[in-house]
C-alpha cells in the first residue's frame, strides 16, 4: 500500500481537491516517514511539528468547507535554508546565523503559502550555498540515500534527498553553478534550472546577475512544473523580473501547468558528452553513452554536438568570485573563524582579481552566450550528463581530481552544469537510472534561450517513456535500509568542514 507521503504531489493534490485525502494525513505520513530515516541522512535539518500540524488543519479546515483552494493547497513543502522562512530557524549552514529566525517570509516562500503549500522544514545546504558536497558546521553533513557514506552533493542537498525519501512531495532549491541539478542527479529526483527572473528574488545581493536562481525540486517532471507554476511571478524588487504593462514578459502559470503533450520526433536533439571540455569521467562518459542512444530514438534527428563554451570556466570562476566579494568580505574579515573554506577561498580568489579581470569575464560570457543562440538556432533541445562524476564520499570535501587529472578549483567538476549557468538557458536533471557503482544518475535537458515551457515538456515526454523501463526509470532508495541505519551525524567528520 502506497503511503500518503509517497504520492506524487499532483496526486496527493488531485485527492486533497476531492476530499479523499486529508492535509492533516499527509503531513502526519510525511512527519512520520522524517523520524523513520532522517537520522540516517540528515536532511531535514528544522521542523516545527507544532506549526506543520496547525498549517495543515488549517488546510483541511479550508478543504471542508469548500473554499477556493490554490494550485498547492495542502501539500507539505521543504524549504532549503538559504530561505527565509517565518518563525523557523534559517541558519544558512552558518555558525554566525546558528540562531537566527526570521521575522517574514522571503518572497519565494510567501508565493508558496499563498499558493496553498504547508512548510513542513528546513533542507540542509552547504554554508551560504558554497560547494556541491551538503556539509555545515551547524548540522552537519548530509548522506546520499542510496549510500549515507557518499555525497548528496549540493548545494540543494536536503531537498534533493527529502525528496528522494519521501520525506515531502515537493522542495525549493537554488542554483548558481548547478546547486537544483547537481543534487537532483545524484539522489533520483528532478531538479529545474528555470530562466533568471522567472522565479523572482528579492534577495539577491547582485540584481542584475543571471547567475544566482530559484527553482523547483520534485520528485517527477509534472510535479515540478506545478511547483515552477507557484514560484514563477513578478517582484519590483528583482530587476530581471520584470513586465509591461498589462502584460506578463516571464510568463504565466498556466504556461508550466498542466504541462502541453509534446511531438519529440518533431525536434532536432544535440547529443554533448563533455560540451567539447567538460572534465567527465570515464564511468559517467559510458554510463551517459547509453543513456543518450536510448534518448535519441525518440527524437526525429539526433546528432552530437557541442555549444561554444570557450573561456567559460575563466569567466565562471571570476564572475562567482565577485557574487561572494559582496556578500562575505566582511564576514571573512571580521570573523574568519565562523566561515568555511569553500566561502574563504572565494573571497581570497576575489581578491586577486583586477577590474580588467572582471571586464574580460563579462566579455566572455557575453560571446559565450551569443554562441549559443547559433548552436540553438540548429538545435531545439541539447542532452549532457548532468554531472561529471558518480558520487564519492561526503569526506572528500570536493573532487580534486577526475580520472587522474587536477580540477581547477573546488566547483571546476560542476562545469556541466555552469557552462548552462553562464548563458541563461533553462536546464533540468531528469533521473534516469543508476550508473555502475548503484548511484543515480541524471540527465540534464538544455533548452533554448526562454525555452522553459519546452524544456519541462521535454523532460516529461522523456521521463513518461522511460517510466516502465526498470534499468531507465527514476530510482529509489532501500527506506528498510536506511531504517536500520546509523545516524549519519555520528560518522566520523560527519560535523563541520573538515
Amino acid at each position: 500500500m502506497t503511503e500518503p507521503c509517497d504520492l506524487s504531489a499532483l496526486e496527493a493534490r488531485r485527492l486533497i481537491g476531492r476530499k479523499a485525502l486529508s492535509p492533516v494525513e499527509l503531513m502526519e505520513s510525511c512527519l512520520k516517514r522524517i523520524g523513520e530515516v532522517n537520522h540516517a541522512v540528515n536532511a531535514m535539518v528544522a521542523v516545527d511539528e507544532a506549526a506543520a500540524r496547525a498549517g495543515a488543519k488549517a488546510a483541511e479546515t479550508a478543504v471542508m468547507k469548500g473554499e477556493r483552494l490554490g494550485a498547492l493547497h495542502g501539500l507539505p513543502v521543504g524549504i532549503k535554508d538559504l530561505e527565509e522562512t517565518k518563525g523557523l530557524r534559517t541558519t544558512y549552514g552558518s555558525p554566525i546565523f546558528k540562531d537566527f529566525v526570521p521575522e517574514a517570509d522571503c518572497g519565494m516562500v510567501a508565493n508558496l503559502r499563498k499558493a496553498g503549500a504547508v512548510v513542513i522544514g528546513k533542507t540542509n545546504t552547504p554554508e551560504f550555498g558554497a560547494g556541491a558536497n551538503t556539509r555545515n558546521a551547524v548540522y552537519g553533513v548530509t548522506g546520499n540515500p542510496f549510500d549515507p557514506t557518499k555525497s548528496a552533493a549540493g548545494s540543494s542537498g536536503g531537498s534533493g534527498v527529502a525528496l528522494a525519501t519521501g520525506m515531502a512531495p515537493i522542495c525549493s532549491g537554488s542554483d548558481t553553478g548547478g546547486s537544483l541539478r547537481n543534487p537532483a542527479a545524484f539522489n533520483g529526483i528532478v531538479g529545474y534550472r528555470p530562466s533568471p527572473g522567472l522565479v523572482p528574488s528579492e534577495k539577491r545581493g547582485h540584481g542584475w546577475s543571471g547567475l544566482p536562481v530559484l527553482g523547483p525540486m520534485a520528485r517527477t517532471v509534472p510535479d515540478a512544473a506545478l511547483l515552477l507554476s507557484a514560484m514563477a511571478s513578478d517582484d519590483a524588487m528583482d530587476p530581471l523580473a520584470y513586465t509591461l504593462p498589462q502584460r506578463a514578459v516571464r510568463g504565466v502559470p498556466e504556461d508550466y501547468h498542466p504541462l502541453k503533450p509534446i511531438d519529440l520526433s518533431t525536434l532536432r536533439l544535440a547529443v554533448s558528452v563533455d560540451f567539447g571540455q567538460a572534465p567527465v569521467e570515464k564511468h559517467i562518459r559510458e554510463v551517459f553513452a547509453g543513456r543518450a542512444q536510448a534518448v535519441a530514438k525518440l527524437f526525429g534527428v539526433a546528432e552530437e554536438a557541442d555549444p561554444d563554451c570557450r573561456g567559460g570556466d575563466e569567466a565562471f570562476e571570476v564572475l562567482r568570485a565577485t557574487g561572494f566579494l559582496s556578500s562575505h568580505l566582511q564576514k571573512v574579515r571580521e570573523r574568519p573563524q565562523d566561515v568555511g573554506p569553500n566561502v574563504r577561498a572565494n573571497v581570497e580568489e576575489g581578491l586577486r582579481y583586477t577590474l580588467e579581470d572582471a571586464a574580460n569575464a563579462a566579455a566572455a560570457q557575453t560571446r559565450m552566450y551569443r554562441a549559443w543562440q547559433h548552436f540553438f538556432a540548429r538545435h531545439d533541445i541539447l542532452i549532457t550528463s548532468a554531472i561529471t562524476l558518480s558520487p564519492r564520499p561526503w569526506k572528500e570535501l570536493y573532487p580534486a581530481e577526475i580520472d587522474g587529472k587536477p580540477t581547477r578549483t573546488y566547483f571546476h567538476w560542476l562545469a556541466c552544469a555552469y557552462y548552462v549557468t553562464l548563458c541563461g538557458h533553462p536546464a533540468i536533471s531528469l533521473p534516469m537510472g543508476v550508473d555502475k557503482l548503484g548511484m543515480p544518475f541524471g540527465l540534464q535537458i538544455v533548452g533554448p534561450r526562454g525555452g522553459d515551457a519546452l524544456v519541462l515538456r521535454v523532460a516529461a515526454a522523456i521521463e513518461d517513456a522511460f517510466v516502465h523501463d526498470p534499468v531507465l526509470r527514476r530510482p529509489a532508495p532501500d527506506l528498510a535500509a536506511l531504517r536500520a541505519a546509523p545516524p549519519v551525524k555520528e560518522m566520523p567528520g560527519a560535523v563541520g568542514w573538515d
